[in-house]
């Protein structure tokens, strides 16, 4: 195993940290962030006392707010949060249904917004989560808007299977990418639960890059498609306008 540099073991302390592990002992963060106890219990005093962790009254080690407090600059997070959530709400407000915005991260999709009414279907699906982007609709749009080369290199990997109708063919994904391309939204089915339905938009930066992705996800057995697919492109374009994006004019 190569040895770690020294902002490597830090970094391997922050990532022993994830939505299964947000409490860990010492001896935790020792062993999955394949550290001895003694250079764990250093990291962790420093990453502590500047307030990266914090350390409750059982000896037990969170995430601390002033990581919160940098994740707060990052422009595709709280910052694109704070500018969406007027719009998302309203698409809460149309539909009553889960409401969600995500992000690209490489291979995947980060949820950093997510409104959920009480009789919405479950999801499993919290802020910050990570899932593939060929399983979700917030994934297909992001997916289906990004550069050629990247596309076809996610076609060509192993795409993982959630639900026996989860897209994992390479040739199907294509299509489906370009249906995406063609119809401006996407609709993922049963994909990562057997009793969801999503439906979402891509969302444009100033520029007019896809940056990110809105959806609303709704029970499987009455989704009512034709009726959302409005309801999301208006979300998704009252987001993007208030990005600085405006549709070039047709002649």
């Amino acid at each position: 195993m190569t040895a770690l540099s020294a902002p490597g073991r830090l970094l391997a302390v922050l990532a022993a940290f994830d939505h299964e592990h947000p409490a860990l002992s010492l001896t935790d963060i020792s062993r999955r962030a394949g550290l001895t106890l003694t250079t764990a219990h250093r990291l962790v005093g420093a990453l502590t006392e500047w307030g990266a962790l914090e350390r409750d009254e059982e000896g037990v080690y969170h995430v601390g707010l002033r990581l919160w407090e940098l994740a707060a600059l990052a422009p595709r997070g709280l910052a694109l949060r704070q500018i969406a959530l007027p719009y998302l709400e309203d698409l809460y407000e149309a539909t009553h249904e889960n409401v969600q915005l995500a992000v690209r991260d490489g291979s995947e999709v980060v949820y950093i917004a997510w409104i959920s009414g009480r009789s919405a279907v479950g999801v499993r699906i919290q802020v910050g989560a990570r899932w593939p982007l060929h399983a979700t609709g917030v994934g297909l749009a992001l997916l289906a808007h990004d550069d050629p080369a990247f596309q076809e290199a996610y076609c060509e990997r192993p795409l993982a299977a959630f639900t026996p109708y989860t897209l994992t063919d390479p040739a199907r994904l294509r299509r489906e990418l370009a249906e995406v391309r063609h119809a401006g939204v996407a609709v993922s089915s049963r994909q990562i639960t057997e009793d969801a339905l999503s439906v979402a938009a891509p969302v444009r930066g100033a520029g007019g890059r896809v940056i990110a992705a809105v959806s609303v996800v709704v029970p499987h057995s009455d989704a009512q498609v034709p009726v959302l697919i409005p309801a999301v492109r208006v979300a998704a374009r009252g987001i993007s306008r208030a990005l600085g994006w405006r549709r070039p004019e047709t002649r």
